[in-house]
Formats: structure tokens, sequence, C-alpha cells
């Protein structure tokens, strides 16, 4: 496609131009003034006048320019070239001054042919400038010989580079800017899979761990339906507890995909003795301790919300798995730290036995933990043996308060 002109194109466009019409009024002055009265005068006026016409009406005769040597001219464009080389021949035939418009021509025809059809159109030039020169001179002049043919490579090579090295710009731009669109299509890729891994761990900490809670509520009344009806009515009850803060999460999905019991306010530690509350039962006590040192700032968003999902996670499997009678949830906050304990008297496993990957229909469960933990550049630890129950342990690193100069027990001694 033509490339179209930059303002440095148009600047030596107009130079060009400007160029041109002055070597051309040059040589009609000059020959007038060397020849008044000549035959040839009436044919040197109208082939001056008819090139100028043509050299100024060659942006509307023939098209716009085209981006360089390497490009294919259009018709239009070697329909208006042709005739305008042509009529300068005739002209360096009849009046050798003329022909020093050749250099414009130079110009015009390397950015307007491919390179070899362009260094043919200057080898012509040059050839008529030689014989224009030599004929002027009256006699053989080595310098005239050699001179412009030099002048004429040296002006063609510079060129030719240039374009090429300017093709060769516009393709490395294309290129990175290519790149750069697969590496931002590459990257929203990245994130819509890590969007949908952090909806499937948010998922199961709520939703399925919610309806897993009802299953074992409504079975648990089912069972003691007819021997103990309070029993039964009780085990519904906590049942539609558990369905109506489940349905408080799945508002909060559509909402912002907060926490419901962090978005009720009081922080992590409000939200942790809620879900205590809802986690305690008739085969399940959990305690919460919270060890704050009276931390300012307050935790993050991300580190609140990372937790209480964790601490859900954790008494899930507690309740599900461990056969525990108590639980206990700590959470201590350091300057440079904030660790969860989750710890429970169940009969515990061998960490080192069991696989660290989700299997079968049970959830993400620890793989989903530590996924959550790494985001935040933190660690989970598991701590247990069989009998002696479990303690999972996680740790997210915080910034360190910042100081204030001016307190003297701050300041640097």
């Amino acid at each position: 496609m033509p490339k179209p002109y930059d303002p440095d194109d148009r600047w030596l466009a107009a130079v060009m131009h400007a160029a041109f019409f002055l070597l051309l009024g040059g040589a009609l002055a000059r020959f007038l003034m060397r020849h008044p009265g000549e035959p040839r005068t009436p044919w040197i006026l109208a082939l001056s006048l008819a090139l100028a016409a043509l050299y100024l009406l060659g942006p509307v005769l023939g098209g716009p320019a085209l981006s360089g040597p390497g490009a294919r001219p259009t018709r239009r464009r070697l329909a208006w070239l042709g005739p305008a080389v042509a009529v300068w021949m005739v002209l360096v035939v009849l009046a050798p001054s003329f022909a020093w418009c050749a250099v414009p021509l130079f110009y015009t025809g390397l950015r307007t042919l491919p390179a070899r059809a362009a260094l043919v159109l200057v080898t012509v030039l040059t050839v008529f400038v030689v014989a224009a020169q030599l004929r002027l001179a009256g006699g053989f002049d080595p310098n005239l010989l050699l001179a412009p043919p030099a002048v004429a490579a040296i002006a063609a090579a510079v060129f030719l580079h240039t374009e090429r090295q300017a093709a060769r710009q516009r393709a490395l731009i294309d290129d990175l800017i290519r790149t750069r669109r697969e590496l931002a299509a590459s990257e929203r890729r990245e994130g819509t899979l890590a969007e949908r891994q952090r909806l499937s761990m948010e998922i199961h900490d709520t939703l399925a761990q919610g309806l897993s809670s009802q299953r074992m509520l409504l079975q648990a009344a089912e069972r003691v339906w007819r021997s103990d009806p309070d029993k039964a009515r009780a085990h519904v009850r906590g049942a539609a507890s558990v369905a109506e803060h489940n349905l408080a999460e799945a508002r909060r999905f559509v909402h912002d995909l907060a926490p419901a019991d962090l978005a009720r306010g009081g922080g992590l530690e409000a939200a942790l003795r809620a879900l205590a509350a809802r986690e305690s039962g008739d085969h399940l006590t959990v305690r919460v301790h919270v060890d704050d040192g009276v931390r300012v700032p307050p935790l993050p968003d991300r580190v609140q919300s990372a937790l209480l999902r964790i601490a859900q996670g954790a008494l899930a499997n507690v309740r599900e798995h461990a056969g525990a009678s108590a639980a206990a949830l700590t959470l201590t906050l350091l300057d440079d730290q904030v660790v969860l304990d989750v710890a429970d008297d169940g009969h515990g496993f061998d960490p080192a036995a069991r696989p660290d990957a989700a299997t079968g229909t049970r959830g993400h469960g620890l793989p989903a933990m530590r996924a959550r933990l790494r985001q935040l550049g933190g660690t989970l630890t598991v701590e247990s043996a069989p009998g002696e129950g479990t303690v999972v342990s996680a740790a997210v690193p915080l910034d360190p308060p910042r100081t204030d100069p001016a307190d003297p027990l701050e300041a640097p001694r």
C-alpha cells in the first residue's frame, strides 16, 4: 500500500520541487542569453513549459508517492514519469544546459520505481548528463566523464540504503506491535485462567462447603426424625442457617466476590468468630483466639479474605475428615507477618503419605490453601500424626509499619 507522507517527506518533496524549477529556470535563462534568436527557441520554450507542467502535475497525474524503491509502481505513475523523462531527454539533446534538471528526476525515479528499474533510469539519465556536459565543454574532459557517474552512484546508494533501513525499521516496529498484541492476548488468557481458578476456590470454600454442611445436617435430621423430633428440628434449623449464609455468599459473589462475613464489618477477627459460631455444634466446638498486638494499620483486604477462606477450608476438613471434638483458630499479627493456626484434636494423618493434589470429588483442600498463599507470597505448614490431631498454619508476610521520623523513640541513633 502507498505510504502517506510524513512531515519529513513533505519537506524533502518541497525542496526537490523548488530545486527542479530553479534548475529548469536557470537552464532556460542560460539558453536564451547564449542563443538569442535561435530557430530552436520556440521548441525549447514549449518543451520547458511542458516539462514544468508535467512535473507540477505529477502528484495529480501519477497518484500518491510510493513507499520506496521496493514497491510496485502504478500504471498512472509510470504513464506520468515516462513522458516527463522523455521530454527532458529531448530538451537535453536540443540544449545541453538542461542536463542538471536530472537531479530531481533521479529522486523521483528512485521514489517511484523498483530498485533495479530505478538504477536503470539513473544510469540512462547519467549518460545523458555526461554527454551534455562534454558537448558544453567542447572537448574531452576526464572530470566531466567520471564525476557525474560517481555522484549519481553515491546518491543512489545512499538513497537505497536509507530506504532499506527504513523498511527494516518499519518491519521491526510491526513485529514489536504484533508481539505486544500477542503478549497482551496471552496475559488476558492467563488472567482468565487465574480468575477461573480463583473463582473455583471461592466456590469450593463457600458454596460447596455450605452445601456439604446442609447435606450432613439434613441426613442427621432424617436419621432421628421419628426417634427424636426436637433434635431433628434443630438439625433442620442448622441447615436453614447454613443455607441463609450460602445465600449471602452467593449474593456477595455477584456483587464483588468478597467474603460475606467480612462485608458485615468488624474485620477478620469478627469474621473468624462468626465462622466459629456457625461451625460449632453438638459434635464440634470451635474457639477463636486473636493476638493482634494492636497492629496499625489493619490487614489488607486481600490478606483478610484469603485467611478467612483458609479458615473455612480447614474447618471443613476438620468437620468432614478429622472426627474431632474441638478445634481452635489462633490469629497472630506481627509487624512483618500474620499467622493463622487451625488446630484440632482429631485422629490426624501422615502428611508425607497424603497426595498434594485433590482427588475424586472432594474438592481443592490443602492445594487450594497453598495456591491462595502463593498469590500473597505466604506459606502453608501442616503438622499432624495419626492419633495426635492436626495443626494447619498459614503465614503471610506483611509490609513493616512505617515509623514517624519525628518520633524521638523511632529516630535513628
